[in-house]
């Protein structure tokens, strides 16, 4: 068909409303390749259907001769006016249109499909508004229209109906199975929720007779059978009850010997076993048990002939029965062994033959079961559970034999041609398996960890077990499940498994990195037990060596390191010489020599305090002349990056190297550090000021790349947190260099370094000069920002108020200093609390708050709060009125509350004179409710989650959301 004549160069915003520019317009929308024109006509067609004409348009838009797109678009019309404007609608008309409706969806029953179906939810939605008053017997009424008509009726739709009735029937499927649908997917209230829902359940009396009829008929062809699958779990969802539908779903089983309708019963079955509400009808539950049995033989020809479908769609019924019913199947004690039966049944699926992904994707559907079945044995009183238990204990040893069967990698040659996306779906399905393991242990116990332990040592002891890798990778894997989350400190077999692990042959590179992890996750015991160590170290530094092994390697010598520092001295030259080597050959990649180097700082710090500066030197040395050289060089690319990485690697190592630390572990306890040594420095601040004038020379070149100054702010900022007041002797010399950069090129990462260093070093005295003139020097050249308009710069802003929130804490008598322009200052908390961004609006209101906290004990600060408290005032009102997200009114709540709390009497007058002007903050509230919602906060000086509801409640009116169904967001 030809599309009608456009009219002109008119938009469609233009048209008048009439059939042929509505059809004009789904034209230019379907057909129309300018985006633009598309979404005019979008907007227009939303328009159309808005307007009362669309009861009227839509009928002639489903005439036969439009095009299908047009077509749906009348029945789209007249499901909206239905579904959002059914009281434009008057009462005597709802006869008509429900005839009308009946008539189009009997004239469509052939298709186009996408037309029946809207039209089938416009009824559908017809016979919500409709139920139960004014349409008492819907099904009924429906099923009788679509009865077949006899031949020589007058009415067109009954001659077509008695020539193909079943495509009437589909229609009619159809319409019963849209209508829950359209139920679940309609705003309602919830007492009219409740009164549909039990109208509708009523209804199934009509509609489950209907459907075991058509099941069983052996004139229904498959197309119809489906549809009646379909039907059936549109119905399940209503919760209708199983005790009146378990025919029909046993009905159902017999579907799965039909290829073409096993998807479709695999799903209804599983929906409608599946619903909780069913467990109120355990006969019925238990008459479905056989059938689900009888499924047993199909799952394991399916298997056998790696019909990967078929023993999906199988595994899932199972599943669906033993783990939505567990509970209740186990207490039917007369059926213990049907129970018994369908989880061996599981069992099976768990242990599916083929590689998960790629040869069978079914076993991963049955973990959870295993863990709901443990959870229902482990929550019967004491003796029923020794029942339970005598009987299922067996069945979990040997779901560990199937899980670890089925970690088993693949072989090499296999698995190198397996995707990416294959290889990490089987790793997620391990660490799935890896967790199953943990929790099964707590059925199991001990005689878990000595099955595994007896098992490897016959592997590896036994010379006629010639086990392959996989065997061995697997048990360890089990292992090292348990290990990683269950306290094994005392298990009595892990010292023979530290004593096996050297024995095994770690050529292949995934299993060595299993032995690795192991390793790794014994490191505990290993502190308890560090006579073992020498045995175990070796291999671990036998992986170093390997680019394949980076991550497992470096992680596990991470974890020895921090967990047995205290017992390394004898390994110490052997894992540093090891460690130096790998990382001078550039073996590991950035991140794994950050790690390596938190690893070297532990180690470094359990070394006698002699021998760490040596050592240190010895570490570092090389990386430090790396960064000589590079120094010097003209800056690029490839220079930025060694740069930003010798940094980093710094930055781990003190991070970890704390001497204090030692004493610490040796008094077993996190007890008080140690005070800073006046005789000896610190090593960590001899290496420092050793290279304090080469770390100048790279800031002289890079000093306008915000990612190398961070990396150099970071090497300080790593070493003040660890070494605290030992860092003391570089707060002079640190403290005029950041001041030089940051005047020459701000950048936050500087002013977060000197939070850190008002943190620790505010109450010395004899620092404190330096910290006052970084101080004056950061501040002067932020308020420039400031000046100069500081959008550009959120992360400034922020590490600014969280600077001086910080020396408000510590050190507010620096405000005493002519130097520093407290209103000026004070200015620039207003202007940070009207940023977009949270971490900037966060900090600013801990500025404020720490600042009103101060202002009685500090005079400079009480003088610009009585000047400008009314301006902040009126900023946070404003913000909380709609000038800013409303996910900030929770930290605008502590500065009214810190207001409240300090200044009362000025923030009622603030208060009063700010919300008196009319419109202010929002033309939503009213005087009154200004005035409720100052004296509910001025009753508030302690409450803070009071407050946050006041403020939050005053926010949603003053943005109009208040009962508007938002305020729940």
């Amino acid at each position: 068909m030809e599309p009608p004549v456009s009219p002109g160069d008119a938009t469609p915003v233009e048209l008048e409303l009439t059939v042929e520019n509505v059809e004009s317009a789904l034209y230019q929308l379907y057909f129309d390749p300018d985006m633009e024109h598309k979404n005019v006509a979008q907007k227009w067609l939303t328009q159309a259907q808005a307007s009362a004409r669309a009861w009227h348009f839509c009928w002639a838009l489903l005439s036969p001769d439009k095009i299908p797109e047009v077509q749906f678009f009348g029945a789209s019309t007249l499901h909206t006016k239905i579904s959002h404007h059914w009281s434009d609608l008057p009462a005597d008309q709802h006869e008509s249109l429900r005839m009308q409706l009946l008539s189009h969806i009997l004239h469509f029953s052939s298709g186009p499909k996408m037309v029946l179906t809207r039209l089938c939810v416009a009824l559908a939605s017809m016979a919500l508004n409709l139920i139960p008053q004014a349409w008492s017997q819907p099904v009924a009424d429906m099923v009788r229209a679509f009865q077949p008509q006899k031949p020589d009726s007058e009415d067109g739709a009954g001659s077509k109906a008695s020539l193909d009735p079943q495509s009437h029937c589909l229609a009619l499927l159809e319409l019963l199975t849209v209508l829950p649908e359209e139920f679940q997917s309609s705003r309602l209230a919830q007492a009219r929720r409740g009164q549909l829902r039990e109208a509708l359940a009523g209804e199934w009396a009509v509609v489950c007779p209907m459907l075991r009829q058509l099941l069983q008929s052996q004139d229904s062809s498959n197309q119809v059978k489906e549809k009646v699958l379909r039907c059936l779990s549109s119905w399940v969802a209503l919760d209708v009850p199983l005790g009146e539908s378990h025919e029909l779903v046993q009905d159902c089983f017999t579907a799965l010997s039909n290829p073409e309708l096993f998807d479709t019963a695999v799903e209804t079955i599983v929906n409608a076993i599946s619903q909780p509400d069913c467990q109120r009808y355990v006969t019925a539950l238990v008459n479905l048990l056989p059938l689900v049995l009888g499924l047993h033989d199909q799952l394991k020809t399916a298997a056998q002939d790696g019909d990967m479908e078929s023993s999906h769609g199988i595994c899932r019924i199972a599943v669906a029965m033993g783990e939505t019913h567990s509970r209740v199947l186990l207490e039917q004690v007369d059926h213990w062994q049907e129970y018994l039966a369908l989880v061996n049944m599981i069992l099976f699926c768990t242990g599916i033959p083929g590689h998960y992904p790629v040869s069978e994707t079914t076993s991963s559907l049955t973990l959870t079961f295993w863990y709901t079945l443990q959870d229902d044995i482990l929550s019967f009183e004491e003796d029923k559970q020794a029942v339970y238990l005598q009987v299922y204990r067996p069945i979990y040893f040997q779901l560990v034999d199937v899980l670890l069967h089925k970690s088993h990698y693949p072989s090499q040659e296999e698995y190198e041609s397996w995707s990416s996306d294959d290889k990490e779906q089987f790793r997620i399905y391990r660490v799935d398996i890896s967790d199953t393991l943990m929790y099964v242990y707590e059925m199991l116990g001990a005689e878990l960890l000595s099955n595994l332990y007896d098992r490897l040592g016959r592997q590896l002891m036994d010379p006629q077990q010639a086990a392959v890798w996989q065997d061995t990778e697997a048990l360890l894997f089990g292992f090292q499940s348990i290990a990683e989350t269950i306290d094994v400190n005392y298990s009595d077999v892990i010292p023979g498994l530290i004593g096996l692990i050297p024995r095994i042959n770690i050529s292949n590179i995934m299993l060595a990195d299993t032995v690795m992890y192991t390793i790794g996750s014994l490191a505990e015991w290993l502190a308890d037990h560090p006579v073992m160590l020498g045995g175990i170290l070796p291999m671990v530094l036998q992986g170093l060596v390997k680019p394949e092994l980076s991550v497992s390697s470096v992680s596990t010598l991470k974890r020895i390191c921090r967990e047995c520092r205290l017992d390394l001295g004898p390994y110490a030259q052997d894992i540093l010489t090891v460690s130096q080597d790998v990382l001078l050959k550039e073996i590991h990649k950035s991140s794994q020599c950050m790690w390596l180097m938190q690893a070297l700082g532990f180690l470094l710090s359990a070394l006698p305090a002699e021998e760490i500066l040596g050592r240190l030197h010895s570490l570092i040395t090389p990386h430090v002349q790396q960064l000589d050289t590079l120094a010097q060089q003209e800056p690029s690319p490839t220079n930025k990056q060694s740069i930003i990485h010798i940094l980093g690697m710094l930055s781990s190592l003190f991070t970890t190297l704390d001497i204090n630390r030692q004493a610490d572990g040796l008094e077993g306890a996190a007890g008080p550090r140690l005070p800073p040594s006046q005789s000896t420095q610190n090593p960590v601040v001899v290496v420092l000021q050793q290279v304090f004038t080469l770390i100048q020379t790279i800031l002289g070149k890079w000093l306008h790349d915000s990612d190398v100054v961070e990396a150099v702010c970071g090497v300080f900022d790593k070493s003040v947190r660890t070494l605290l007041h030992d860092f003391g002797p570089m707060v002079a010399q640190l403290s005029e260099m950041l001041g030089q950069i940051y005047s020459a090129f701000p950048q936050a990462s500087a002013l977060d370094l000197a939070r850190q260093m008002v943190h620790i070093f505010a109450g010395e005295e004899h620092r404190i000069s330096n910290i006052r003139s970084l101080i004056e020097v950061l501040t002067s050249t932020t308020l420039n920002i400031f000046q100069q308009g500081p959008r550009d710069h959120p992360d400034i802003a922020e590490s600014f108020m969280h600077l001086h929130a910080q020396i408000l804490k510590r050190k507010p008598d620096l405000y005493l200093s002519d130097q520093l322009d407290v209103k000026a200052l004070f200015y620039c908390g207003i202007l940070s609390v009207k940023f977009p961004e949270t971490p900037t609006v966060k900090a600013a209101s801990l500025f404020f708050t720490e600042f009103l906290s101060r202002c009685k004990d500090v005079p400079p600060l009480g003088d610009v709060l009585q000047r400008d408290g009314k301006m902040l005032t009126e900023t946070i009102l404003q913000a909380v009125g709609g000038g800013s997200p409303r996910s900030l009114t929770e930290h605008f709540s502590e500065v009214l509350l810190s207001l409240n709390r300090h200044c009362s009497a000025l923030l009622s007058q603030w208060l009063k004179e700010a919300l008196q002007t009319p419109g202010f903050p929002s033309a939503h509230v009213s005087t009154e409710q200004k005035h409720t919602f100052t004296q509910q906060l001025l009753r508030e000086q302690t409450n803070k989650r009071r407050i946050k509801e006041i403020v939050k409640e005053f926010s949603l009116l003053c943005r109009g959301l208040q009962g508007s169904g938002y305020s729940d967001y």
